[in-house]
């Protein structure tokens, strides 16, 4: 392997072409993810991109390793749940307690449909997918790093799949109720001309300055990094310490020193650091790809849909026909919120956004979807993809 690694010296065949390549394949996705508004998913074409690569071997099975990004993908993961949770607001969190309490039901619901999936799609494969349904990038990372870890390759694979297409399947459920939702509020509206009553905290008097904002100037780059160590550091002690997940300490913490007002929110973005650590957490699930033989790909694509098979006709059974949709007072309200698990951020913001050009006439009537949708819908992916989905994978990997 020394002498492999020794060897990497050529035009084509050394680090920072590697590593070219690696952020090439982000790139491209994340250019057209753009170029589409969504509609083709960034994490979609980027992973499609290295799973060719794979399997024509155009590119060697342990690129990001040779790219150099393994070992930061490791210690990363630590850096940004720690940053999400500097994120967390509670007292926007209490204010849709009734979001809240839906979205993280409708977690609860899909785990419960693991009973159903184990028999169809096996046992690890479960295990390893049930959190990446109800998350995203941290918990794909955290649960693929697992069964990778305990040879569960197929697994691994499921997870990463999963992950890369969960919002071509979440997409048109949430904007499908969004859009009845709307269009039932904007014909409410057209018929009696008053505008609906959206529940909120009583306007307050001017915020008192943070302890972060009265001394911005010395919350440097490095210094916020240094921060981030540090936390990252005390979450994995804390985590050897207490065998609760190291992950689940640093949400934690983000969201405790958060609400003092000591840090600023999302402290990587602060640092100008966000975009290489997504990268390198990005990076760790990719290895997992390799693993995938052409003749994997039917199988794999066949237990994908029935695991989201199985997840939509479980919502639709807790949440539109029994009455657990009494908690938002809409079922079409409920059914978008439980879908925000398969989402969160950009994804639940740009769908609203485009359900109220497509069903509003004019301002007024985009401000109240907007009002009605919005809050929700934005709560409903912060709570399950930022935050819960982080506890979930950290208790489900140790059942792998």
């Amino acid at each position: 392997m020394a002498g492999q690694e020794a060897a990497r010296t050529g035009m084509f065949d050394n680090m920072f072409f590697y590593l070219f390549l690696c952020l090439l394949f982000f790139g491209i996705g994340d250019f057209l993810g753009t170029l589409t508004k969504a509609k083709l998913s960034a994490v979609f074409v980027s992973l499609l991109l290295f799973l060719v690569g794979f399997m024509t071997d155009l590119i060697p099975d342990d690129i990001v390793k040779a790219a150099g990004l393994a070992e930061i993908g490791k210690w990363s993961v630590l850096f940004i749940v720690f940053s999400m949770g500097t994120t967390i607001n509670l007292k926007e969190l209490l204010n849709e307690w009734r979001t809240l309490v839906t979205a993280v039901l409708s977690m609860i619901f899909v785990m419960l449909s693991a009973c159903v999936m184990i028999p169809l799609v096996g046992t690890s494969e479960t295990i390893v997918s049930i959190p990446i349904i109800n998350g995203g990038i941290v918990a794909t990372q955290i649960m693929t790093s697992a069964a990778m870890e305990q040879g569960l390759t197929m697994a691994a694979a499921l997870g990463t799949i999963v992950y890369a297409v969960q919002k071509f399947f979440g997409t048109p459920f949430a904007s499908n109720f969004g859009l009845r939702e709307a269009r039932a509020i904007v014909e409410e509206y057209r018929r009696t001309g008053v505008k609906p009553v959206v529940p909120g905290v009583a306007p307050e008097g001017e915020a008192k300055p943070t302890f972060f904002e009265t001394h911005k100037k010395y919350y440097g780059n490095f210094t916020s990094l240094a921060i981030t160590a540090f936390f990252a550091w005390v979450s994995f002690v804390l985590g050897k310490w207490t065998g609760l997940s190291a992950t689940i300490w640093a949400l934690l913490l983000g969201t405790a020193v958060s609400c003092t007002g000591m840090l600023p929110k999302n402290i990587l973005k602060h640092a100008n650091s966000a975009g290489i650590f997504n990268v390198a957490v990005f990076a760790t699930i990719i290895p997992s790809l390799a693993q995938i033989e052409l003749g994997d790909l039917g199988a794999l694509g066949v237990k994908t849909i029935v695991m989201f098979a199985i997840t939509f006709a479980v919502l639709y059974l807790f949440f539109y026909i029994l009455p657990f949709w009494k908690i938002l007072g809409s079922k079409n309200l409920a059914m978008g919120v439980s879908a925000g698990q398969l989402l969160g951020f950009p994804a639940t913001y740009l769908i609203v956004n485009e359900v109220a050009q497509a069903v509003a006439e004019n301002e007024t009537e985009r401000q109240i979807i907007t009002d009605r949708l919005m809050p929700k819908y934005l709560v409903s992916g912060f709570a399950t993809v930022t935050s819960l989905s982080v506890v979930a994978a950290g208790f489900f990997e140790k059942l792998l």
